[in-house]
């Protein structure tokens, strides 16, 4: 007789509401170039961009989110991806300072916002993209550098949340902010854990990886190039590009519920779920 080995339990994952902060991209177009992933000459759609934002807006509705808006300016057609406005724990909001002078004057519109919101503001010395840059997991701060954020600002991030920070160098253009290259799976407790892109990072960096998460998520070139890191998890559902087929499979495989969403219009100017999500953290 032949025993049938039991099925692999999945490990039990939960979900934690998420405070979110958005900007509808009413005023979305592609009219310079500051990335690989931008190119001016070809026409981008506003209405589709729309479109596909208001689907990334109305689940994270279903998913019992609360999400806050900020009004897009016109002129400003990056203030889209909101992650790039700042950084905020523990009820602090470190502001961006960008490095592009097309994109300097969200990082004073970001700030308001995070005033009127009752936010304890910190205005940043150094040049940084916020939550593009720094990804909280667990108790400590990944902190990216290379291409975007001056490596100065990770310890100007460290003296404000008086956090560990741990710095990363991306070392791939097309993967110029930390969440594109990574994704935080779990940010909760010892569970916490992340996915990434291990070409994004000098081999220094990915020293760092694999040994503070040996069972990290590795991701394909393939699923990368459609932005599929460039994704929002809550702990149970990971928000990601429904393009990247390998890394839905292997969320799965883990016991989270992966979430497609076609946000290939945004793409065009270097952004993803992740992009347009900046997570408020009080």
């Amino acid at each position: 007789m032949t025993l049938t080995e039991p099925a692999a339990t999945l490990p039990a994952r939960s979900a934690t509401t998420r405070t979110v902060l958005m900007c509808r991209p009413d005023f979305f177009t592609v009219s310079y170039r500051i990335n690989p992933w931008m190119h001016p000459q070809q026409p981008t759609d506003t209405a589709l961009a729309v479109a596909q934002w208001e689907t990334l807006h109305r689940t994270y509705l279903d998913l019992g989110f609360d999400v806050r808006l900020i009004d897009p300016i016109e002129g400003l057609p990056d203030m889209v991806y909101a992650a790039n406005g700042g950084f905020v724990v523990d009820g602090i909001a470190y502001g961006a300072r960008f490095t592009y002078p097309e994109r300097q004057p969200e990082g004073p519109a970001y700030m308001d916002w995070f005033r009127a919101a009752g936010l304890d503001v910190r205005e940043p010395a150094e040049v940084n993209e916020g939550e593009g840059d720094f990804l909280l997991v667990g108790d400590r701060i990944l902190a990216g550098t290379g291409f975007r954020s001056a490596s100065d600002s990770h310890a100007e991030v460290a003296s404000i949340f008086g956090r560990e920070v741990v710095s990363l160098q991306l070392i791939n253009p097309s993967f110029y902010h930390l969440d594109t290259a990574i994704a935080v799976l779990s940010s909760d407790g010892p569970d916490a854990n992340i996915a990434y892109l291990p070409s994004a990072f000098d081999e220094r960096s990915l020293g760092i990886l694999r040994e503070l998460f040996p069972d990290a998520v590795l991701a394909t070139e393939e699923d990368a190039a459609w932005l599929g890191l460039n994704s929002f998890s809550d702990g149970h559902n990971v928000v990601i590009a429904s393009r990247a087929t390998t890394f839905e499979r292997d969320l799965r495989a883990r016991g989270y519920n992966p979430i497609g969403l076609d946000l290939s219009e945004l793409l065009r100017g270097g952004g993803g779920v992740k992009c347009c999500t900046l997570e408020l953290r009080r």
